[in-house]
């Protein structure tokens, strides 16, 4: 990677540094804190998130029928999603230690926060969690490949790629021969 693109990616992390600093001043009027990986609320601003809760009875009676048709096909991929989760578990306790990795922190990737949100009824906090945990495990697992794929095939592709993990920055050009194997080296003695 030449100075340049290096350049450019220190820029545009200083800018996600600078992105979430907006962002939490933007949140600042909201008032929590996180305690010991709890979120506490002020007592008069979870009173007031309570009496913005949509009573559970006329909730259901809003939900379309399409939403109740489709809730066991989308909750039955919690199935895979937990056989997942454990192969995922497994295979960083094996192939992380025979290569040396560093592990990638689940805790990192999966957050379920969202039950201490008091205008949320018992129905949307299962749901929540659902989708932290869902989304958050495939983070995860994207963290984990991108981590194996540094190791094994650090190539960046031909085609722009729609999302890119966090090590997929110090990949190899996509058709760049030269010294392939040394560079291919260097990095894996680097990372």
């Amino acid at each position: 990677m030449n100075d340049k693109i290096r350049e450019i990616i220190d820029e545009i992390e200083a800018m996600k540094i600078k992105l979430g600093e907006e962002i939490d001043k933007q949140e600042s009027h909201i008032s929590y804190e996180i305690q010991n990986g709890y979120v506490r609320f002020e007592k008069e601003v979870l009173a007031k998130q309570r009496e913005n809760m949509k009573n559970l009875l006329s909730w259901l009676r809003e939900v379309p029928l399409l939403h109740f048709l489709t809730a066991p096909l989308i909750y039955v991929m919690v199935i895979p999603a937990i056989i997942f989760d454990v192969v995922l578990f497994v295979y960083q306790q094996i192939a992380f230690r025979v290569f040396n990795f560093q592990f990638i922190k689940r805790s990192d990737y999966l957050h379920f926060d969202h039950h201490y949100l008091g205008y949320l009824n018992p129905i949307e906090k299962l749901n929540c969690l659902y989708c932290s945990y869902f989304n958050g495990l495939m983070l995860y697992a994207s963290a984990i490949a991108g981590r194996t794929e540094l190791y094994f095939c650090p190539i960046k592709h031909a085609k722009k790629v729609v999302s890119e993990h966090k090590y997929y920055k110090e990949f190899l050009s996509y058709g760049d021969e030269e010294n392939y194997q040394e560079k291919l080296k260097e990095l894996r003695k680097n990372s």
